[in-house]
């Protein structure tokens, strides 16, 4: 059985100098890839880093909501010459967060846009963050060409939220999230995501699964997030863990 993380935050302070030692945990428990996840100049350049140093480590690389007030031509500029190194498999992570509200909510908007543009000229898939802001988010995605695909990451929307992003070229990710007693509407959202269209994550240091919530997360845990999928959908861990892998391998191109 072989599991991919397909958003991690290996770059964080928590792993570094010792990554190595995380990405063996992992393997341990079947993980034998992890896509490390940027969000500013920074972590974009260390996600890249990992990717070079470590064979099982793949990078993407945007500006998330937070800091896409520092979006200008020279940070896509960038932006473009990163898309296209080797081991950079996607935009992101890209969106909106309504929660925090950091920048702007139009500067968010024109940003987000203009990044999905920029990976669908280089072919690439999109990573989005959503927070507190699906109706926007489902709209700049309607009106997107997402001919490469795109993933919801740490998905949290209702049922309903999910019909409407079906109808799209997108497939949604869910996280330790989807282990927690008191998220029904996630349950749900589980229970009805089509397996071709579902990835898992850990998000991590952030959204430990059970039984390990409370704790410092990290890529191995998304065993735990595959077995609490099967067991809301009720189909053996095995069967998430074929449709997982073979959905992010297909998504991000991985070899």
């Amino acid at each position: 059985m072989e599991l991919i993380d397909n958003h991690t935050h290996l770059q964080d302070k928590p792993f570094q100098g010792k990554e190595e030692f995380y990405l063996e945990r992992a393997h341990k428990l079947g993980v034998t890839k992890v896509i490390c996840a940027g969000q500013d100049p920074i972590f974009n350049q260390q996600a890249i880093a990992l990717s070079q140093r470590f064979d099982q480590v793949y990078a993407m690389v945007g500006y998330c909501p937070d800091i896409a007030k520092a979006y200008n031509q020279k940070a896509e500029d960038l932006l473009i010459e990163q898309l296209q190194t080797p081991g950079v498999v996607a935009m992101g992570e890209i969106g909106l967060d309504y929660y925090w509200d950091e920048t702007p909510r139009e500067k968010q908007k024109e940003v987000f846009a203009r990044q999905i543009e920029v990976a669908h000229e280089l072919k690439m898939p999109v990573d989005i963050h959503t927070r507190d802001a699906f109706a926007d988010c489902y709209e700049i995605l309607r009106h997107s060409n997402l001919e490469y695909g795109a993933v919801l990451h740490s998905f949290n929307g209702s049922v309903e939220w999910l019909a409407k992003f079906l109808v799209l070229n997108v497939s949604f990710s869910y996280s330790g999230v989807a282990s927690f007693t008191k998220a029904t509407q996630v349950h749900e959202s589980v229970k009805n995501t089509p397996l071709d269209r579902l990835l898992i994550e850990t998000d991590a240091p952030f959204l430990t699964p059970k039984p390990y919530r409370g704790k410092q997360n990290e890529p191995g845990n998304v065993y735990y997030v595959a077995q609490a999928i099967a067991e809301l959908k009720d189909i053996p861990i095995q069967e998430v863990a074929q449709a997982t892998y073979a959905n992010t391998m297909r998504i991000y191109g991985l070899n």
